[in-house]
């Protein structure tokens, strides 16, 4: 008879996950949560049959109706659609801003989103960007402007839900907004309208979208920027002034609707002044960061929950994959990684909660110095465990139809979008460098250390330490010349963000082996050590230039 592999399976999404459901009980304690996770955990279930039916479903732009009309319709896939339902019935972003748990809010809403994010394809574009545009106009202060949109981006109801864009990428580049070319230009009645080319906005199938623009008259540089807020389509549904040149064809999350716009007098309110723009979306960088992290850490779930299912079904060389030790090894090491990943996301998480309410200023701090570093090093981390996970499963991993390869396509995007490693370790370097940020990172990393007491513990502890210590001596040192500290900032913010998943991930050890969850945790911390905490060297920076 011939041989048929079996398929991967996934199991319950919430109760399979080795880390969520001790810190739901441990930074929630609320057992109706859990049991609403468990129920989502079988919906996601469901909903991976759906997206793996759905694979070849991708946007459509028609720009043209049949009688020679401009239309610039944009139809998504069924799932999308579906998503969009979901998303609104189960508050991925109406959770952060209810009441029910106070400032723990935001860990209830990005445990749903863990839990459902890997079977949405990549839904979770535009409610990043919703939540962050909620986030921003709570800020602003512009009463109006929160009372009109705020209840809409952060509804329950998928009728009255709108989601938001926010288009800031345009030709001259992406992280350096300073060079934007869209001009705002006032009418005599007082209205503003935009003038220029977007080059990638992501989700254009939203009502509405924060966007920058340099209101004319205004000086060059980011100091000239204003943010705006724009309406996409008038009562009748057609795009106000806004024309869609082409849909982007990206190596991954391809079921987002990723568009080049033109906008040629297109309506815009002003959100604050009309200057001082990128300030005014630091709020939104914060959110849309924190889900970055989030994702990445949902998408590594996803990839290691089929690879270790597919360890137990394939079968080579005598015995099953779950029994060979170099295959136990390599899966060892990825969920090591995942567990320190999943610890530093959620403390971010938990800062965006704190910041919500309130904040103290060593809050404030640590959530300055640490979100850029939890994006980093969490977007590298996915890339990584995704390409691993699909090689665990062979030649399935690398053929389109077992849906596999998506995981590591869709991966890809996390390190590059709101900023590259690169540009947020220099980011990293700058918050450092308002006071006393590196000093609240350093208290983080010995806190989360100085609880760890079970002896097992004392080796994971000590390399966080060990590894802090060095970066900030490295630091101290890479000051005297500009050159050498730009060089090494990759190196120096990739080991702050490794001592804090590893210092978190050893206090959360040790509140498991205290609270009767086990050693899985510990053992966790033992291996990320051997994976590598400390990075920082000085490599010779003119062989860098001559390689380069």
């Amino acid at each position: 008879m011939a041989f048929f592999q079996e398929p991967p399976r996934l199991g319950n999404q919430f109760d399979d996950d080795p880390m969520l459901p001790a810190w739901i009980a441990r930074h929630l304690g609320n057992p109706d949560v859990a049991d609403e996770l468990r129920v989502l955990g079988d919906l996601t279930v469901e909903y991976y049959g759906k997206q793996l039916a759905d694979r070849e479903n991708e946007p459509v732009l028609t720009q043209w109706d049949p009688w020679g009309n401009r239309i610039d319709r944009i139809d998504v896939s069924p799932l999308w659609r579906e998503a969009q339902i979901l998303a609104a019935k189960y508050g991925m972003v109406a959770a952060g801003y209810e009441r029910t748990h106070g400032a723990a809010a935001r860990t209830h809403q990005f445990a749903i989103v863990h839990v459902l994010n890997p079977s949405l394809d990549v839904y979770s574009c535009p409610l990043a960007m919703t939540d962050g545009a909620a986030r921003t106009l709570l800020g602003s202060g512009n009463q109006e402007l929160i009372d009109r949109y705020v209840p809409r981006l952060t509804s329950r109801d998928a009728g009255f839900m709108w989601t938001s864009g926010q288009w800031m990428t345009e030709r001259t580049g992406g992280s350096d907004v300073s060079q934007s070319e869209t001009v705002a230009r006032q009418d005599a009645d007082g209205q503003w309208r935009l003038y220029g080319t977007k080059w990638f906005t992501s989700a254009t199938t939203s009502e509405m979208a924060l966007t920058l623009a340099r209101p004319e008259g205004n000086p060059d540089g980011s100091r000239g920027l204003a943010l705006f807020l724009v309406e996409l389509r008038d009562a009748s549904g057609r795009l106000r002034n806004i024309a869609v040149n082409r849909l982007k064809d990206k190596l991954g999350t391809r079921k987002v609707p990723t568009a080049e716009l033109t906008l040629d007098g297109t309506p815009a309110t002003l959100v604050g002044a009309p200057s001082e723009g990128v300030r005014a979306i630091t709020p939104m960088l914060s959110v849309t960061r924190t889900w970055n992290s989030i994702c990445a850490v949902s998408g590594m779930r996803r990839a290691l929950a089929l690879a270790g299912d597919f360890a137990h079904r394939r079968k080579a060389f005598g015995a099953l994959l779950s029994e060979k030790p170099l295959h136990v090894d390599t899966l060892a090491s990825l969920e090591a990684e995942y567990a320190g990943a999943f610890c530093l996301a959620f403390k971010a998480v938990q800062l965006l909660g704190a910041l919500d309410h309130g904040a103290s200023d060593a809050d404030e701090r640590l959530a300055r110095a640490l979100v850029p570093i939890a994006k980093l090093t969490t977007g590298k981390q996915a890339v990584a465990v995704a390409s691993e996970a699909i090689e665990s499963c062979g030649g399935a991993g690398y053929v389109e139809d077992t849906g596999l390869p998506r995981i590591l396509a869709d991966a890809q995007v996390l390190p590059i979008w709101e900023g590259t490693t690169n540009v947020l370790s220099l980011d990293t370097l700058r918050a450092l460098g308002k006071g006393g940020a590196l000093e609240v990172v350093l208290a983080e990393v010995e806190g989360n250390c100085a609880a760890a007491r079970d002896p097992g513990l004392a080796k994971p502890a000590e390399a966080a330490r060990s590894a802090v210590k060095h970066a900030v001596a490295w630091v101290t040192e890479a000051m005297a010349s500009s050159e050498r500290l730009e060089a090494g900032a990759r190196r120096f913010a990739m080991t702050l963000g490794r001592s804090l998943e590893l210092a978190l991930l050893t206090n959360h050890a040790q509140w498991c082996l205290d609270n009767g969850f086990g050693g899985r945790a510990a053992a966790a911390a033992r291996r990320f050590v051997h994976n590598g905490v400390d990075q920082i060297s000085d490599a010779a920076y003119d062989d860098a230039k001559q390689l380069a």
